[in-house]
């Protein structure tokens, strides 16, 4: 154990006899406010969380928020500081506790023998969990101001908070990853010592009231840059700057590490691959959004569940993939509902807490016509993923049969903003363009539609709502045309299809769109 005395102020505090004094007075403290007081000195480089806290000072168990404000407090009065002044300990709203005094640290010694540096034995890797396993090195303060080191400092931890939200990855968590802060380290090193294939680094610096941001994904197996990005904005609200850039880099991680995964699965021999590999390639097959493609992904995940039955995303993506292709007209929902919803239930079993997992038993409940389950399902899955861009889609999806079209048109755009460079964004503009339909606004649905179809040359929905929206507008010629095309993605399409299929809460809704159809020629 390592014995340190700090100076500080009028203070001197000695970890190896837990003593604190000040003006040379002793000072009584409770143990576990001078442990919080020790851990915010040692941590003192960075901003330190409440849940940090909890879990170092209080090993995790369930603290009350005036619990931990009244440990706070008690450290500041030791101190001599206080709540009001906030001169040695101060709180970063939103974010934290920093110790924000000038500190001089005397290492004492170390109470332990030291290895000679000739018998260090170089420690294995760790073996990589089952799961991709990724580590966010602290982002690096290009600034020139110690003071702005708190911002990288915050936009690192918001990336791994956001990143553990991803219930398929493994993130490191933030204290192992910030024993790297400010070491010249090489991500093979990283990976080896923290067990991971993926390593996030960047940089922030800050000029006036501009702030640029960078960010990059490396595999560390094969020592390339899977995805980088720079973010440049103004600094008129820093927190809110610093939610947008997270969010922003949260979801461009997530289609990358799925695309690397796919990849690297599809170049295992075939006796080596597993469920995990299964599932990869049953995900590159079900983004596709093609009949073809849907099947091919549903027999590779009744692999997947056939080698681990109680595999909780691999019954996920099989209960979304059978209910898209109810959407599309590809599957019959009597057939294929009770077998996605057992596979969505059994889902929510394996793992609550996973968002995809509710996002699939929302997709059942959508198409079985049960609106407001389907609502609650996915509104519960974007709080345990605030990022999920499918579950955002879906949920616009949801609102627009609910009648809630500008509501609807909100969250899918927030979906398109999400995954900007998503293959499947075409759907999200289907699903904005549906919303102005609901609405009313043809010109608009139409323009939407278009964008959506210039994306992707087959996709059912949008072609849907452009046939409906020219029907409706009165454009018949391009209603017919966008029929022809309907046609050619969607054979089975007619007006008994339409209403005995599709899941609207109002009549009236389902009217609209039946209207739509009849303009464009369609019985």
């Amino acid at each position: 154990m390592k014995h340190v005395k700090f100076d500080f102020d009028n203070c001197a505090l000695d970890t190896d006899l837990r003593e604190l004094r000040r003006d040379g007075e002793l000072v009584a403290m409770q143990p576990q406010v001078f442990d919080l007081l020790v851990h915010l000195l040692n941590h003192r480089d960075r901003v330190v969380s409440r849940d940090d806290l909890i879990a170092l000072v209080w090993g995790g168990r369930i603290v009350s928020d005036s619990t931990l404000d009244s440990g706070i407090n008690a450290a500041r009065n030791a101190v001599g500081d206080s709540g009001k002044a906030q001169r040695l300990i101060r709180t970063i709203p939103r974010k934290g506790i920093r110790f924000v005094g000038a500190v001089n640290e005397q290492p004492n010694g170390d109470l332990t023998a030291a290895t000679p540096p000739e018998a260090a034995v170089e420690p294995a890797p760790l073996p990589l969990p089952d799961r991709p396993a990724i580590a966010v090195l602290p982002f690096d303060n290009m600034s020139g101001d110690p003071g702005q080191e708190y911002f990288s400092d915050g936009i690192t931890e918001d990336i791994i908070t956001g990143l553990s939200k991803l219930r398929w990855f493994f993130v490191i968590a933030r204290n192992s990853s910030f024993t790297y802060k400010g070491k010249p380290v090489h991500i093979k090193q990283v990976a080896a010592e923290l067990g991971v294939r993926y390593v996030v680094e960047g940089s922030v610096r800050k000029s006036g009231d501009r702030v640029r941001i960078t960010a990059q994904l490396n595999d560390t197996a094969t020592g390339s840059h899977l995805w980088a990005e720079h973010y440049d904005r103004d600094l008129v609200d820093v927190f809110a700057v610093q939610d947008e850039i997270t969010d922003a880099v949260v979801a461009a991680i997530e289609p990358q590490i799925y695309a690397a995964e796919d990849f690297r699965s599809r170049r295992k021999p075939p006796n080596s691959v597993d469920a995990w590999d299964l599932v990869m390639r049953a995900l590159s097959h079900h983004w596709r959004v093609t009949r073809a493609d849907s099947a091919a992904a549903q027999a590779l995940l009744e692999q997947a569940i056939a080698i681990d039955p109680n595999y909780g995303q691999a019954l996920s993506l099989s209960a979304t993939n059978h209910m898209f292709g109810v959407h599309l007209g590809w599957t019959d929902i009597a057939t294929a509902a009770p077998i996605a919803e057992r596979a969505a239930l059994a889902a929510i079993a394996a793992d609550g807490d996973d968002a995809w997992a509710h996002t699939a038993l929302g997709s059942v409940c959508f198409s079985t016509r049960r609106l407001d389950h389907a609502l609650a399902e996915f509104e519960l899955a974007l709080q345990l993923n605030p990022n999920f861009s499918l579950a955002q889609g879906y949920y616009a999806l949801a609102l627009s049969y609910s009648g809630r079209w500008q509501d609807s048109y909100a969250a899918a755009q927030r979906a398109i903003r999400q995954s900007p460079r998503d293959p499947s964004s075409a759907i999200y503009y289907g699903v904005a363009a549906y919303a102005q339909f609901v609405g009313r606004n043809y010109p608009e649905a139409i323009a939407l539609a278009r964008d959506a179809t210039r994306q992707r040359g087959d996709l059912t929905g949008a072609y849907r709502v452009l046939t409906v929206a020219a029907g409706m507008a009165g454009k018949i010629d391009v209603a017919k045309a966008a029929l022809d095309e309907l046609r050619r993605t969607q054979p089975n399409i007619s007006l008994a299809w339409i209403a005995t299929q599709l899941p609207w809460k109002l009549d009236a809704d389902r009217e609209h769109y039946l209207e739509g159809f009849r303009r464009a020629g369609l019985e």
